[in-house]
């Protein structure tokens, strides 16, 4: 092989240990589920169909979810003014935890006319993971406070999750908890222990380390190769 091909060869593995790096950040995975809601009014049973996504951020320790909706549930027979309506909602956690999420909103900002479908604020509230692995945050029940009365609205089509995260529990441990709080982050599964009996915490962080510190081997690796290459190629011209 030439000392061209050589070099080329050295600085494209090197390139493809650097991306690596990169590659190995998880993501969060959000999608906006339809949600079919049964919904148990003062003045009967009525149904309407939502899209739904939740979006997550993390915030110290946990995660602030933001449930969003983005079409109008229920209806109300006479007027709702301004501020009359108060809505809150429970968020159902799966995958690595277990348990719900409440989260809650502001009450509406301008009038509601009679009859007309009620358009729910954004509601937030906070997960804190104590599991850790992907966890999914799917819509559950949703109530809305009005004028004396309540409206309980829940979803009766099983709607897949709106939103999967990788998320690291206290400690790095993998049980199964329940969460009150929570949004995004990454993780991956000690097996080890430490002298304190705890486990070691690990994850994409340890990951990028490790792909970083390979990617850095590679370069210096190519860098060393060049040298040698270039140094022999040196003292072939001298010994003609």
């Amino acid at each position: 092989m030439s000392y061209q091909k050589r070099t080329a060869a050295l600085a494209s593995v090197a390139a493809l240990a650097g991306s690596a790096v990169f590659m190995a950040a998880p993501a969060a995975r959000a999608d906006v589920v339809d949600v079919n809601y049964k919904c148990q009014t003062p003045i009967g049973v009525k149904t309407a169909v939502s899209p739904i996504d939740i979006k997550g951020v993390k915030n110290g320790s946990g995660y602030k979810l933001t449930m969003s909706w983005q079409k109008g549930v229920s209806s109300s027979p006479v007027e709702l003014g301004k501020g009359a309506m108060s809505p809150s909602a429970t968020i159902k956690v799966g995958g690595a935890d277990s348990g719900t999420v409440s989260v809650s909103g502001p009450a509406n900002e301008a009038a509601i006319p009679a009859n007309t479908p009620i358009k729910i604020n954004d509601l937030t509230g906070t997960y804190t993971p104590k599991a850790s692995g992907k966890v999914t945050f799917t819509a559950a029940v949703l109530t809305i406070k009005a004028l004396g009365t309540t409206t309980t609205c829940t979803p009766t089509n099983n709607p897949g999750p709106s939103l999967t995260l990788d998320v690291t529990g206290a400690g790095g441990s993998s049980g199964g908890s329940s969460g009150s709080t929570g949004s995004t982050g990454s993780t991956g599964s000690g097996t080890g222990t430490d002298s304190s009996g705890t486990l070691p915490k690990t994850g994409p962080d340890d990951s990028v380390i490790a792909l970083g510190t390979l990617g850095g081997t590679v370069l210096l690796a190519g860098a060393a190769g060049t040298l040698w290459l270039t140094r022999r190629n040196q003292t072939a011209r001298a010994r003609r």
